[in-house]
Order: C-alpha cells, then sequence, then structure tokens
C-alpha cells in the first residue's frame, strides 16, 4: 500500500482539481467551533475558480446543516453547496412509505421526514425502522439496543440508515452515530440500507449538483474529496475512483497526531486496517 502524499497545504496541489467534495464534521468544525483556517482554505479554492460542495453524513436535509454552519461561523464564501446523507436518503424513505416506520432518533431529525407521508409506529407494529441516530447521542451506546433489534431483526425488518457514521467529534468527545447502531443491526442478521458515504447516492447526487454548478460534465479526475473518516470518506471516494485527501485531526487524531505530528506509521496502520488508500494527507485543513 503506498502512502499518501504529505501536504503542507491544499495550495501545493489545487491547481490540480476544479471540485472539492468536503466532509464537515471533523474537518471544517467540530460541532462546537468552525476550524478558521480550515474554512481560509476552502474560501481560497473558491476563490481561484473552484466549487466545493459539503458533503456530509447528516441525517437531515442541507437546510438543517447550513443553519449550523452559520450559527458555527463558517463563512459561506467557503462552500458553494451542501449535500447531505438527509438529501439522499429520502429517496429510500419514500420507497418505504407510507410505513409504519419506528424511528429512531432525536426530534431534531424530524424535517428529515416531512412531506414523504409516512406514518410511524412502535417496534412492535412497523414495517421498517428508520434509524437517524441514537435517542440520545450523549448517553446511550449500541449495547442499549441490543436486545430491541434482535427482535426487529427476527422480523426481518429493515433499517434505513440515514448517517453512516460510527462515530463523530463533538467537541472534545466522540459519541455514536447512526452507522454504530446499522453495524449492530447488520451483525445481529439485519438488513441495513444507506444513501449516505461511502455509499454511492450521495456522491451520484453530488456530482450531479457540481455539473450543474459548472454548466457541464465534471472530469472525474479533476474532483477530490476531503474527510477524515476512513470507513466513510476514505472508501467512499476509493469506491468512486476518486482521489482523497485526508485529514488526520479528525476521529483518528489522537493515535496518527499523538506526538504533535502527523505519525506517517501509525496512518498507513490505519489505512491498512481499513482497506483504504488516500492521495493526500495532512494533519488539518489549511490552504
Amino acid at each position: 500500500m503506498t502512502s499518501p502524499t504529505l501536504a503542507v497545504g491544499l495550495s501545493a496541489f489545487s491547481s490540480l482539481y476544479d471540485v472539492l467534495l468536503c466532509d464537515v464534521w471533523g474537518v471544517i468544525h467540530n460541532g462546537r467551533e468552525a476550524f478558521p483556517a480550515a474554512c481560509e482554505a476552502l474560501a481560497a479554492f473558491r476563490a481561484g475558480g473552484g466549487e466545493v460542495i459539503l458533503i456530509s453524513n447528516a441525517p437531515r436535509p442541507n437546510a438543517g446543516v447550513i443553519e449550523q454552519l452559520d450559527r458555527l461561523g463558517v463563512p459561506r464564501e467557503a462552500w458553494s453547496l451542501v449535500v447531505t446523507s438527509g438529501d439522499a436518503t429520502r429517496k429510500l424513505l419514500a420507497e418505504h412509505a407510507p410505513g409504519p416506520a419506528w424511528k429512531i432518533g432525536p426530534d431534531r431529525d424530524d424535517p428529515l421526514y416531512e412531506g414523504l407521508g409516512l406514518q410511524f409506529g412502535e417496534m412492535e407494529a412497523a414495517s421498517f425502522i428508520s434509524c437517524t441516530g441514537p435517542f440520545d447521542d450523549e448517553t446511550e451506546t449500541p449495547e442499549d439496543y441490543r436486545e430491541r433489534f434482535r427482535a426487529c431483526a427476527a422480523r426481518k425488518l429493515p433499517m434505513i440508515c440515514a448517517n453512516p457514521d460510527i462515530v463523530v467529534q463533538r467537541g472534545d468527545k466522540l459519541i455514536y452515530c447512526g452507522g454504530a447502531l446499522g453495524e449492530l443491526y447488520e451483525a445481529l442478521g439485519g438488513q441495513v440500507l444507506m444513501a449516505g458515504k461511502p455509499h454511492s447516492m450521495i456522491y451520484d447526487l453530488a456530482l450531479a449538483e457540481a455539473a450543474r454548478l459548472r454548466g457541464g460534465a465534471v472530469e472525474r479526475e479533476r474532483v477530490c474529496c476531503v474527510g477524515d473518516g476512513p470507513r466513510t470518506d476514505l472508501r467512499g471516494a476509493n469506491a468512486q475512483g476518486l482521489d482523497v485527501l485526508f485529514i488526520a485531526a479528525g476521529i483518528h487524531g489522537q493515535e496518527i497526531l499523538g506526538k504533535g505530528s502527523l505519525d506517517v506509521a501509525m496512518m498507513d496502520h490505519v489505512f491498512e486496517t481499513e482497506g483504504v488508500t488516500a492521495t493526500w494527507a495532512m494533519a488539518e485543513l489549511v490552504w
């Protein structure tokens, strides 16, 4: 496995690309504060004529993510468009309407379901499961759902998981996401359907939007994905045959940056364990 090229900043190779498909959590903010240097880097790429599509596994339509970006102080100049797992997942949900669905996740994710004609019910009456994450991601773990998932798997209920992320960084803490629940459900024999990263539906949507913004077809070799998640960002980019910039200071920051600088041997170990590769790598996204 070839190690990615270490880059001092995005400016070192930005001329190779017209479009960045950039992750959000762990790259441009941590859920509590924006990363100014990352925002400046993306704004500089756009100022040079490129497009930045933020591609997030947030389980809500993009309006909610845009509201959060504004609240955290991410400048509008840093991005061209936002595409979310929620946007892509709505198609899967519509195919299973009217349900009823057993809805797992916090109330803040309810915009995902607006206008789809879905009905909701308790687990025992459901025809499928819709999962955006734990009900309480501050306190719950996947183990809190094991027995209920065992019963659902026995009934062969499919699960639509709107957020494939296993964990995400919130401040200095890692919290469980929908993907952790989906992973457990699969381990118990359940069927899990996903549209977000690393699955193809969200990339199809993002690339179609990129073509619209550019006014014509986008050459795939001129697209680079940016992210901190080997299982989602890197695996998705690899499956699409797209170049990818790995940001080490995200969910694997403690392992890969534990000595204060990027530990190439540890990064390569993480990549080998996950079966992924990257084209470029840097500790944090900077210009």
